[in-house]
């Protein structure tokens, strides 16, 4: 945009988000259950309660419970104020300005300020906080944030700054059209710094950990339960109806679905998927399908042979049928994946690419040829370690995947299963060859998807491309919706020559609530699902 049209813009954007954030929203005529409690499943152990430190789904729900930034999504996924009660955006786009509300508080009754956000960001940015989603602030352009993460400017001179107790001001290197929209992740949410400079590594203990949003810590065992109680000082807890929410960490979908059946789960993190069909006839009014921002991935270690070969990273995707994972192991509405975006993205059309135009014949013939390029058939087969976290789905899949790898290309296929914690510190530390991934959307825009891949990206891969970057850096700039998304497909194809992963499907979220849960969004395409927007009806 340019000119006239951007100061019409800062002027849409101060007058639009003013207007309340939504929690609980219970409709007229609905009666409420006497006992607002809520047991959820989670899927996995939480390895951390620092927002700091959350990059996986289990943490980010807990999360989200506990803290907040200064904007939220409302049930159909929308940016609306939270913790910030109005902002404004230069004629540039290039710094915004926050107004925070006047009784936002911690759940020790302290208030909240501009300041806590400027030493929150700046402690994520700091290179020996060593924060997983440092990165993301690079992605924002916020200003400094790459040179500070290279260690080459001082960690002061990031763009964020307390005005005064209630304004904050977050400059940019250069316009991020949906920057407002990455704003919702935990990396972006304020951290109590009395409490972390008190009690160190033991601050998000039940006892000391200090909170933001409408829930905070009272019990947490590992491995067993982690439940939070309703914090008061929430500035919108008049609209909280949940008193109580525990999350229990169970990794086996069956015994997920058993404590369902008995009552003890009112929404599971997900179910056995041989099961589907069966619960769909059975339970079609506590089954639910809705729209996500999710790819699912096997993931290359491009810096171990020979895996530093497209021919052979190409020739793994191409072999693998993804009408069959979709349509008969899966069977839960699941897109086949071909590129890096779901179709779920708002705004954004996939490009054609050419491998998603073949039949599985002719991509298995390429695959082939592929492999015999690069030195491999069925007398001389690759053998690697295919990695996955403990989980029944991800076992079947892998099974499946390495069946078929050897059906079409004599491959043989160690699969190691790991346990969550020990998963993501392999990834982090890259030791591995081929590893199950998953990346779920941390905002509703392709470049959440497209950004990891970058150089500067989280890119456990350690795949780093030109072209790719220099597309992602333009789509950054551009001046119109249509260019920008057009620089995505660049990049897309990009990724589609060099193959740095094999996106195998893309995710729908489909999991069993109790029908006595309301509140539960159908719209929001992204994972959130905050439990301050839920109560139980009698």
């Amino acid at each position: 945009m340019q000119g006239s049209r951007l100061s019409k813009l800062a002027a849409l954007i101060a007058l639009s988000v003013a207007a309340p954030a939504m929690a609980a929203d219970v409709p007229a005529g609905v009666t409420l259950a006497k006992v607002q409690e809520i047991v959820r499943g989670n899927g996995d152990e939480v390895p951390t309660l620092d927002p700091a430190y959350s990059s996986d789904n289990a943490s980010s729900r807990v999360i989200q419970d506990m803290f907040e930034g200064l904007v939220t999504q409302d049930l159909n996924g929308d940016i609306v104020p939270a913790l910030a009660t109005r902002w404004q955006a230069s004629d540039d786009r290039k710094v915004f300005t926050f107004e925070l509300r006047d009784d936002v508080k911690w759940s020790n009754g302290e208030p909240i300020t501009a300041h806590d956000f400027e030493y929150s960001f700046k402690r994520v940015i700091d290179p020996k906080t060593a924060a997983p989603y440092a990165w993301y602030y690079s992605t924002a352009h916020i200003a400094n944030a790459d040179a500070i993460s290279r260690g080459e400017k001082a960690v002061d001179s990031l763009g964020v700054k307390a005005i005064d107790d209630r304004k904050l001001q977050i400059t940019l290197d250069k316009p991020v059209p949906h920057f407002t929209k990455m704003l919702v992740h935990e990396s972006m949410f304020p951290v109590n710094r009395k409490a972390l400079e008190t009690y160190g590594d033991r601050w998000t203990k039940p006892e000391n950990i200090v909170t933001s949003s409408a829930y905070k810590l009272s019990n947490w065992v590992v491995n067993e339960k982690l439940v939070l109680e309703r914090s008061p000082s929430y500035w919108n807890d008049t609209k909280t109806v949940i008193n109580k929410v525990t999350y229990l960490p169970i990794q086996d979908l069956k015994s997920e679905y058993n404590r369902y059946l008995t009552g003890e789960i009112d929404i599971t993190s997900s179910f056995p998927l041989e099961l589907y069909n069966t619960i769909k006839k059975q339970r079609p009014d506590e089954l639910l399908t809705v729209p996500s921002l999710g790819t699912y991935y096997y993931l290359f270690n491009i810096g171990q042979a020979p895996f530093d070969d497209a021919r052979v990273r190409k020739a793994l995707a191409y072999a693998l049928d993804r009408d069959v994972i979709t349509q008969v192991i899966l069977g839960q509405g699941q897109p086949p994946a071909y590129g890096v975006t779901p179709g779920s993205v708002a705004g954004f059309d996939a490009p054609e690419l050419a491998w998603s135009e073949m039949n599985q014949k002719e991509r298995i013939i390429k695959a082939q040829q592929l492999m015999a390029e690069a030195g491999y058939d069925k007398t001389n087969p690759l053998k690697f370690e295919l990695a996955y976290n403990t989980n029944e789905s991800h076992k079947k899949l892998a099974i499946v995947m390495a069946s078929m790898w050897k059906k079409t290309l004599g491959v043989e296929v160690e699969l190691a299963n790991q346990e969550w914690k020990t998963f993501l510190q392999k990834l982090r530390q890259k030791d591995f060859t081929v590893a199950r991934y998953a990346w779920m959307g941390d905002y509703n825009e392709a470049s959440t998807f497209l950004s990891y891949f970058e150089t500067s990206g989280m890119n456990y891969s350690k795949w780093s491309n030109e072209a790719f970057d220099k597309a992602m850096q333009q789509a950054s700039t551009a001046s119109t919706d249509n260019e920008r998304i057009s620089y995505y497909q660049q990049a897309e194809k990009v990724f589609a020559q060099e193959m740095p992963a094999i996106p195998v499907y893309h995710y729908t979220r489909t999991v069993l609530k109790k029908p006595e849960v309301g509140g539960y969004s159908l719209k929001n395409a992204s994972e959130s699902r905050y439990t301050r927007d839920l109560y139980i009806t009698k």
